[in-house]
C-alpha cells in the first residue's frame, strides 16, 4: 500500500514533493491497437497481449548468450534481487535497464525473446508479505485483463513466474507516469483540454474497476502512465518574457493523451475488510482520514485531487 510501481518514488519522499504542480499536455488520438499475439501462459491462466512497435535488433545482442542463466547471488539486505545488465531471467527475458524501485521491489526493462517486444518486469522482494501481495495483484491483473477488451484502461499483464524466490510480473512497456512527465518538464502548465481528456479516461477506468467490485485505493499521478513516451516541444508563451531557471522558452507536450492505470498492489475487493488506512496522503479521502470507513468514493476523491493538481500551477 502506498508504493510506486514504475518510477520508484518511496513513501518517505512523498511529503517533500511540491504540493502544487502545473497542468498537463496536448490531446491527440490514442495509438491504434496493434495485432494480437497468441495467448501467453501466465502461470495459472492465459492472457493475450499486443505486439509492441519496438523492433528487435539481433546485431545489438550479437555475441550474448540468449538462454544463459546468471550466477546465483544472495539478495541484498532488503530482499531485493541483485541483477546485472545483460543477464537473462527465466531463460526468456534479457535485462536491459532498471526503470524504477519502490518498497515492493524493482522494475526492469527487458527484452522478451519469444515475442521480440520490450516489457517491464516487476521483481518483488523475497519477503513473505510482499510475495503474498504480489499474488493478490496477479489475481487482480488477470481479472482486469479478462474484462478489459483491447487493454485500453489498465496496464496489461503478459506473464508471471517465480524466480529464485522472487515473484516476477511481466507487463507491457508503457511511457512515463504523469508525475514523471511533469517533473521532467519543470512542472510547467498544460492545456486544460488535455486535463479534461485525462479526467474522462480516469473516470472510465475507475468505473470499469468498480463494476468489477474492485477499489484501486492508491490513485495518484505516479500510478497513471502515458501509453507513449513520444512528445513534442512547443513555445511556452508564459515564459517568453521571463525564461525559466534553465533558460528555455519551450515546454514538452505528449503526442498522445492515452493513459492507463498501474500498481494494483493495494487494490481491494468490495467485500474485503476496509478498516485500514488507504491512499497516499495527498489524495486521501476525508472519510479515510477521519476513520469513518471507506468504499468506492475514496477513488473518486483521489481522481478529483489529481485533476485539481494537474490544473494547478507552481
Amino acid at each position: 500500500m502506498g508504493t510506486e510501481w514504475i518510477n520508484g518514488f518511496p513513501q518517505s519522499n512523498m511529503d517533500k514533493r511540491p504540493r502544487k504542480r502545473p497542468r498537463l499536455t496536448w490531446d491527440m488520438p490514442p495509438v491504434p491497437p496493434s495485432k494480437v499475439l497468441p495467448a501467453i501462459y501466465c502461470g495459472q491462466e492465459y492472457v493475450t497481449g499486443a505486439v509492441s512497435s519496438y523492433a528487435y535488433s539481433s546485431l545489438y545482442y550479437k555475441g550474448m548468450p540468449r538462454n544463459g542463466s546468471p550466477p546465483w547471488r544472495n539478495d541484498d539486505k532488503d530482499g531485493h534481487y541483485v541483477f546485472a545488465i545483460g543477464e537473462t531471467l527465466n531463460r526468456r527475458y534479457r535485462i536491459l535497464n532498471k526503470m524504477g524501485e519502490g518498497t515492493f521491489g524493482q522494475v526492469l526493462e527487458c527484452l522478451d525473446y519469444e515475442t521480440k517486444e520490450l516489457v517491464a518486469i516487476k521483481i518483488v522482494r523475497s519477503i513473505h508479505k510482499y510475495r503474498e501481495a504480489a499474488m493478490i495483484e496477479i489475481d487482480v491483473l488477470q481479472r482486469l485483463a479478462k474484462h478489459d477488451v483491447g487493454g485500453r484502461r489498465c496496464v496489461q499483464i503478459r506473464n508471471w513466474f517465480d524466480y529464485r524466490n522472487h515473484i516476477c510480473i511481466v507487463f507491457e512497456k508503457l511511457g512515463p507516469s504523469l508525475y514523471d512527465f511533469l517533473r521532467k518538464n519543470s512542472y510547467r502548465s498544460f492545456p486544460i483540454d488535455l486535463v479534461r481528456e485525462f479526467g474522462r479516461q480516469l473516470l472510465e477506468s475507475v468505473a470499469f474497476m468498480h463494476d468489477l467490485r474492485l477499489i484501486h485505493t492508491d490513485l495518484k499521478p505516479e500510478n497513471i502512465l502515458l501509453v507513449s513516451s513520444d512528445y513534442v516541444k512547443v513555445p511556452d508563451y508564459k515564459f517568453l518574457a521571463r525564461p525559466t531557471k534553465d533558460g528555455t522558452y519551450f515546454k514538452n507536450l505528449p503526442k498522445c493523451s492515452a493513459i492507463k492505470l498501474i500498481d494494483f498492489g493495494s487494490t481491494t475487493f468490495e467485500h474485503q475488510d476496509h478498516s485500514y488506512v488507504v491512499s497516499t496522503r495527498h489524495y486521501r479521502a476525508p472519510e479515510v482520514i477521519l476513520g469513518l470507513g471507506w468504499n468506492y468514493p475514496c477513488d473518486l476523491w483521489s481522481v478529483g485531487c489529481i485533476l485539481v493538481e494537474l490544473c494547478s500551477v507552481n
